[in-house]
This record gives C-alpha cells, structure tokens and sequence, in this order.
C-alpha cells in the first residue's frame, strides 16, 4: 500500500467551525495536513511556535483581531513574514480583493470557495 503523499502544512485561521472542517477535508484530499486555529492571535502564536507550516489560509471577518491585522502582524513579524497568506472571504467586490492585498495578503478567495480555484491558488504559492 502507497503512502499518502504530504505536500506540507497549511495553517487555516477561521472562528467559523463548519469552515474550518469544510477547508480541512479538502486539504487532506489533496495531500496536505491542515492544522487549525479559531483565531487570529491563536493562529499568530502557532505559526511563531511552528516552523514548519507552509502556507495561511486567513479568515478576514473574524471578531477581535481580523484577518486584516493579522496578516499585516504576520508581514511585520521575523522570522513568518515570508510565509504565503491566501485571504479568504465572503466579501467579494473588487475593492475588498485590493483590501486584502493592500494588508499583505499574496492572494485571494472568495467564499463560496472553488475547491479547484483554491487548489491552484495553493499550488501557485507553494512551488
């Protein structure tokens, strides 16, 4: 029997649990392993606690400190300022995809997620 092939770590920051299990399941189907956080100071710790994580997938609209913020954190913080962060949100015009950018995001995806969208967008910062 093959072993499953681990592409690496992704950190999803989300206070959403139906969310979090929803990007979980999708991940592990494509050969990540996704550790959670329910939120973004939860989230800031593990990655400064956690080498190994590759990439965020980073909830924007979350109570206390929002995706917003922690991402900016993540981009003024050694040594994870490097690390891939891909915001995901429910807000979808034009000027919200430019906010997440503008905070340090590397990418963007709107909810409903497209799993093959998401899937690219992940690949497209990993390699």
């Amino acid at each position: 029997m093959a072993l499953p092939i681990n592409r690496g770590k992704i950190l999803i920051i989300d206070d959403e649990p139906l969310n979090i299990l929803a990007l979980s399941a999708v991940l592990k189907s494509r050969g990540y392993t996704a550790i959670t956080a329910s939120s973004a100071e939860e989230g800031l710790t593990f990655l400064k606690e956690n080498k190994d994580i590759k990439l965020v997938l980073m909830d924007m609209m979350m109570p206390d400190l929002d995706g917003y913020e922690a991402t900016s954190r993540i981009r003024k913080t050694e040594p994870i300022k490097d690390i891939p962060v891909i915001a995901v949100t429910a807000q979808a015009m034009s000027h919200d995809r430019e906010k997440c950018l503008d905070a340090g995001a590397n990418d963007y995806i709107s909810k409903p997620i497209d799993i093959d969208e998401l899937t690219m967008v992940i690949r497209k910062h990993l390699q």
